[in-house]
């Protein structure tokens, strides 16, 4: 299926089931890659050279852009824990094995994502918005130095993540010169049968029982072992210690940040045959050693409008986000969007298809796609079936 961001007429379309639009004639390069680093001294590949043609064949000098949406290209990472999940199911063709995270919507240096679409493709999401702040929006955390204050993610957990914490802002701009801290959601696209993950303490520990359990393995103990199922949502506050279960497949939204302090990983070895390394002092000044309750799942509920649905999941001074049901299979109305002037908007396809209009652009969407949405946007509609998590400042 054709999959192409450009300004179409409708005798130059055929719509899928799904909603998704191609056109009558026309073909598509294919997505290459390129590379960077991270902070587990991993691999990184960044999807930037030959990424798919998706301005069709209209007149580009005849297209007014302003604020309009855009196809996000990601930076891949290749951590040891990870699965193939994110290239057999998600299409991402990114040269990696295992393909641990795909950091879909990222202004960090560590794994910057590239426009797919539209006037800017080929450049950096980083270097867009330096041209263009007004993208950002008007609310404060939406304005730092460079980039975006937040960073999105898939993550195909196929093995066990280390035992791990993060820094709050405050400690990692007085320790990490200047870096900003990591609070973090996570929403379950996927999870296998038993699948499980650490959150947080059962009881108040001291430093020095963490440090010898740590020594004889046996952290875990401390631990909150949490049953994860499809569909869950859990907030990780800066300083909760926590691990990912393998066999979890998640969407994972943060505040802009590369900071992980590893407490511990199973004496497991990287693909140099070394330890990886641990951060146990840094650690220890960060985290909180309180009892934290168990988590549970929040009430939730959907609000309707014609065609889509919306639920809250997450809300905190870092992000919004929301779950966003788009169906317009049997109605003859389109889903309508618009981001306000207040912040940019991310919508991340987490499952099924479709198309997203606007007044001179067309996007299609499949299960894995990012799209950037500009603050102020122009009055966008979404035709298709489909769910995306809807991400705010």
């Amino acid at each position: 299926m054709t999959r192409r961001s450009t300004s179409l007429r409708s005798e130059d379309v055929v719509v899928s089931d799904c909603g998704c639009v191609s056109e009558s004639k026309g073909t598509d390069k294919l997505r290459n890659s390129g590379e960077n680093k991270s902070d587990d001294r991993e691999n990184s590949v960044i999807k930037k050279d030959s990424m798919i043609d998706r301005r069709g064949m209209a007149n580009q000098d005849s297209i007014s852009f302003g604020n309009k949406p855009f196809l996000l290209s990601p930076a891949g990472k290749d951590y040891i824990w990870g699965g193939q999940r994110l290239n057999d199911e998600y299409a991402k063709g990114i040269d990696l094995t295992p393909l641990a995270e795909t950091w879909e919507c990222s202004t960090h240096p560590d794994g910057p994502s590239v426009v797919a679409s539209g006037e800017y493709e080929g450049m950096t999401l980083a270097e867009v918005l330096k041209s263009h702040p007004e993208f950002l929006g008007t609310h404060p955390i939406s304005v730092i130095d460079e980039g975006i204050p937040i960073l999105v993610k898939f993550i195909d957990a196929k093995n066990d993540l280390s035992v791990q914490v993060h820094p709050s802002d405050q400690y990692a701009k007085e320790h990490e010169n200047g870096q900003l801290g990591k609070t973090e959601m996570w929403y379950v696209v996927d999870a296998e049968p038993g699948a499980e993950l650490v959150y947080g303490f059962k009881n108040e520990v001291t430093k020095e029982q963490v440090r010898s359990s740590i020594a004889d393995g046996s952290i875990e103990k401390y631990m909150h072992t949490v049953p994860v199922h499809k569909g869950d949502m859990f907030y990780i506050e800066a300083g909760t210690v926590h691990a990912i279960g393998g066999g979890i497949l998640i969407a994972e939204i943060q505040e802009s940040s590369n900071l992980t302090y590893r407490l511990y990983d199973y004496n497991r070895v990287d693909k140099n045959g070394k330890l990886r390394e641990l951060h146990i002092e840094k650690a220890l000044d960060v985290m909180n050693l309180s009892s934290s309750a168990e988590p549970r799942q929040p009430m939730r509920k959907l609000q309707y409008k014609p065609g889509s649905a919306y639920e809250l999941l997450s809300r905190c001074k870092y992000f919004q986000v929301e779950r966003m049901l788009i169906n317009t299979e049997r109605i003859k109305t389109m889903a309508e969007f618009q981001s306000s002037e207040t912040s940019f908007e991310v919508l991340l396809c987490i499952d099924g298809c479709g198309v997203m209009f606007g007044e001179d652009v067309s996007i299609n969407i499949f299960r894995g796609d990012c799209i950037f949405v500009p603050a102020n946007s122009e009055k966008l509609k979404i035709h298709g079936k489909a769910e995306f998590l809807r991400i705010s400042c």
